[in-house]
């Protein structure tokens, strides 16, 4: 079975090899996170060790899951710095190995992000994608609202300019303190 679990900063450095090799099999096989292929594994592992202030000083989080001995995907959640947006986060480097995906992984690691931003008094949460990727129907299929897209947004990894979807999430808690999330049209 697959454990999901929240990292600290220090355990973050610890799996900062780990998280680079996910980062380069995710960036080398086509998936638009930020970086251009080739990734370098020593320049992946440094990019995880430089978020473990942020992750310690509360500004961003990340979960793992561990399949075994093995990280199996990972996603981030960045806490907006500015005193009127702290009500909100954004979702960013979900990853799921090639060998786990099909197995609600993604999702498992969604619904974390999700459960854990709303029992932090987040309410609303958001993302982009590329657009047309496979997460598209991953984020839809989680209620997740397309707000818009923009065309040559960002590269892919082989440097070719695509267009990004955002998308939106209200999170919070119903009537009895449970977290819940919130459609869009439900106001909070």
């Amino acid at each position: 079975m697959t454990e999901i679990v929240p990292v600290s900063g220090p355990e973050l450095v610890t799996y900062a090899d780990e998280l680079a090799a996910l980062l380069v099999e995710t960036v080398d096989g086509g998936s638009s996170v930020g970086f251009l292929a080739p990734l370098d594994r020593g320049a992946a592992a440094c990019w995880w060790r430089e978020r473990a202030g942020t992750v310690d000083a509360g500004q961003h989080q990340v979960w793992i899951a561990r399949d075994g001995e093995r990280i199996a995907g990972t996603i981030g959640l960045a806490r907006a710095p500015l005193p009127n947006a702290r009500h909100r986060a954004e979702v960013a480097k979900l990853m799921v190995r090639p060998s786990s995906r099909g197995q609600g992984l993604g999702r498992r690691l969604l619904d974390a992000a999700e459960r854990s931003a709303a029992e932090d008094g987040v309410t609303l949460l958001v993302l982009d994608t590329e657009s047309g990727s496979p997460a598209e129907r991953l984020y839809r299929s989680a209620g997740w609202t397309e707000c818009g897209s923009v065309p040559d947004y960002a590269s892919d990894p082989a440097g070719v300019l695509k267009p990004t979807t955002f998308y939106y999430k209200a999170v919070g808690r119903d009537g009895a303190g449970s977290v819940q999330a919130v459609s869009p049209s439900t106001s909070l």
